[in-house]
Parts: structure tokens; sequence; C-alpha cells
């Protein structure tokens, strides 16, 4: 039986493939592409190895292709997929059997209003120095210009699935969400999939959120008002609508996060009723949140959720993953029965020197845990947690 979690070299992004079931015939679920580049590099020539490998007739079935959330570090690679698709079905046929596309699109998620909250933000920057003749950030600026390029990616996924006859969002009735009870369960074969977040009162929340904030925005004159309203818009809609899975099989478990807060991976399992108030939940594999960013945790979250494998998937753009958020871990977890799983080793921004000098640092002080990074030349590193794969 295969309960394998494989992150493929994805840049700065998130690009998973989830292996589950019998090993002659494995089931798999696809979690995001990575952003630009990432789709020629690695996401597809993956996909074409797992179709010869164990595909029926050269066609690979995915049970469940899903987009964590709408950011392009996760969306881009599976949009390029889709348009290569559908420009090759009509003389190739299609090279994948998608059973249904999980995508909480972003025009879905605020209605129709869209255009017009990404309006906003964009034309924010230019407000902000036409108001007192200071620009600024260029992070906050690209930050700025992704909430627009989400809204266009969205709808052409959005649309090309429909275009290759793909469902969408199956079996869920709209968003692939969890109730304000909490937990939200499908079955595929002997896999257990629990959609811990976003609540459902967390999304209804962000949409009237947004909404309120767009005719702020409009009315603020304001250069610094101006600025974190926009600021606070371009993060919110990434952090509240991630996707976070609980993945359950043979008694072992995975926690995958997207970009989710802690905060409300936490309120998930608590309203699932995985968590109790105060206590703490142990699973196998926890895909940390955000490339590993210590914005979206802090050690209470590391306390609670308690892994015997940490993935962080990130080459150091954005300066993730974050040197503090496995101080975090290390703090949380004095037991070091526990290994960390690290996408790439030499990292962009001096990340890659930084994480060294951590973990040498560490071992000075006698940490026992383990240590392990992607080869340098792999597509992907694989953590198995029963059988071992082969494909």
């Amino acid at each position: 039986m295969l309960f394998t979690l494989e992150a493929l070299r994805a840049k700065h992004g998130d690009s998973l493939i989830l292996h589950f079931g019998d090993s002659k015939a494995p089931q798999l679920i696809v979690i995001d592409g990575g952003p630009s580049g990432v789709y020629k590099d690695a996401f597809r020539p993956r996909l074409d190895q797992l179709a010869e490998r164990v595909g029926n007739e050269g066609q690979l079935r995915i049970e469940v292709l899903m987009i964590s959330h709408i950011d392009d570090d996760h969306i881009r690679g599976v949009l390029d997929l889709t348009t290569r698709l559908g420009e090759d079905r009509t003389t190739k046929g299609l090279a994948f059997d998608v059973r249904t596309l999980w995508l909480n699109a972003f025009d879905d998620l605020v209605g129709n209003d869209a255009e017009e909250l990404a309006a906003g933000v964009a034309e924010a920057p230019a407000r902000v120095a036409t108001a007192d003749g200071e620009g600024v950030g260029a992070d906050w600026v690209s930050n700025a210009q992704a909430v627009v390029a989400s809204v266009a990616q969205g709808r052409q996924l959005r649309d090309n699935a429909a275009g290759l006859g793909w469902r969408l969002n199956a079996p869920f009735e709209s968003f692939v969400m969890a109730p304000a009870s909490g937990g939200n369960t499908v079955e595929y074969g002997p896999l257990k999939l629990t959609i811990v977040s976003p609540l459902r009162p967390q999304l209804e929340a962000l949409q009237k959120d947004w909404k309120k904030k767009l005719g702020d925005l409009k009315k603020k004159h304001n250069p610094a008002e101006v600025a974190a309203l926009a600021k606070d818009l371009d993060d919110s809609v990434y952090n509240l609508s991630s996707i976070v899975c609980l993945a359950e099989l043979a008694g072992k478990r995975m926690l995958l996060t997207g970009d989710a807060l802690g905060k409300h991976v936490l309120e998930g399992l608590e309203a699932a009723g995985l968590l109790a108030p105060e206590a703490t939940i142990d699973v196998d594999i926890l895909k940390l949140p955000h490339h590993g960013s210590d914005r979206n945790v802090d050690e209470e979250f590391f306390r609670r959720i308690r892994a015997r494998h940490y993935v962080a998937s990130g080459d150091g753009e954005h300066h993730n993953p974050e040197v503090e958020t496995f101080r975090l871990i290390s703090a949380a977890r004095p037991d070091d029965k526990f290994t960390l799983h690290l996408t790439y080793q030499k990292c962009k921004q001096g990340v890659g020197e930084e994480l060294a000098a951590f973990f040498a640092s560490e071992d000075r002080d006698s940490r026992k845990y383990g240590v392990s990074f992607r080869g340098a030349e792999d597509l992907s590193l694989h953590i198995d947690l029963l059988d071992k794969l082969t494909h």
C-alpha cells in the first residue's frame, strides 16, 4: 500500500503529488503547479514520467487536481498545463484524465466586484505617489499586481478546465470548504481526505471584508491609509482562502496547508473535532504553510501540531523558508524525533548560508533531528509513509 508525498522542485512555489493505494495501480492527487518556469522544468516532465510508468495506455488518471489558493506561485504551472492540453487535444488527445479540478477562483469568491477590486488595488501605488510625491516599495507594487493577475488566472484556468471537460470542485456544491461546524470529508478508495479550511464563515467574512475595504480604498486620500488598505487586501485573499487538507490512510496522516495562516489551520482542526482546545495532534507529514514563512506560524502552532516529517518548499525567494521557522520548530520539539525536508539546499538571498549556519549551530548544541534536501539534479523529493515509491 502506497502513501507518499512528493514535493517537486517548484522554485519559490508549491507543487505536490500525493501517491496512494495499490502500489501496482496507484491513485494520484496533484496539488499546485508552481510559478512560471516550473511547468517545463519539473511539473510536466514528472507528470509525463508517471503517465508512462503507471498510466493506462499512456494516459494518467488524476483523482483531484487541486489549486490550494489563487497565487501565481501555485496556479501558474497548472494554467500552463491546461493551456497546452487545450492546444493538443484535437491532434493528440488528452494525456491526463483529471476527474475534478478544485479551484476557489478569485472572482467566484468575491463576486462580480472582482475586476473592480483588483483595479482598486492596482491603482493604489499611483495614488500614493500622486498624493505626496512618494512612491511605494517594489515588493508592495509587485504584490498588488499579483492580486490583479490572480483574477485573470483563476478565470482562465476555470474556462480552460471547462473546455477540457473537467468537473469543477466535485463533489462539493460550490467552493472547496468546510462548514461552520467543521470538517468536510471525501473518500478516494482507501484515502480519507478532510477539508480543514477554509471554513464557510471565513469565506463569507472575506467576501464582506473585500467589498467594505474597496469602498474605503476609493474614499481614502491619505497615502499611508491607501497603502495600508491595499496591502491588507493583497494579503487577505491568499491567507484566508487556502485549502487545507488532512489526508489519512492506514493510520498515517498528512496535513497539507497551502499558504494558510497557522491560526486558521488550528481553528479548522478544532472545528472538525480533530484537535481539542489546548491539546495536540500528531501527524506524519506537515507541509509547512507559505513555504516556511515565519509570518504564518508561531511556536504554539508547532507545539500543538507535532509531525514526524516537516516539508518546506522554497528556493530562498522572498526569503523563504525562514530560518526563524526552523527555530520555532526546534523550540517546540525538544524530543528531536522528526526530520526536516527542504526542496532546495542552495537558496537565493543568502538563505542557504543562513540555513547552513543554523543547522551547524543546532549540531553544536547536540540536537539530533534529521535534515534532508532534494538532490540537486532530482525533479523532486518524496516521503514514503508505507510502501516505497518506485515509479
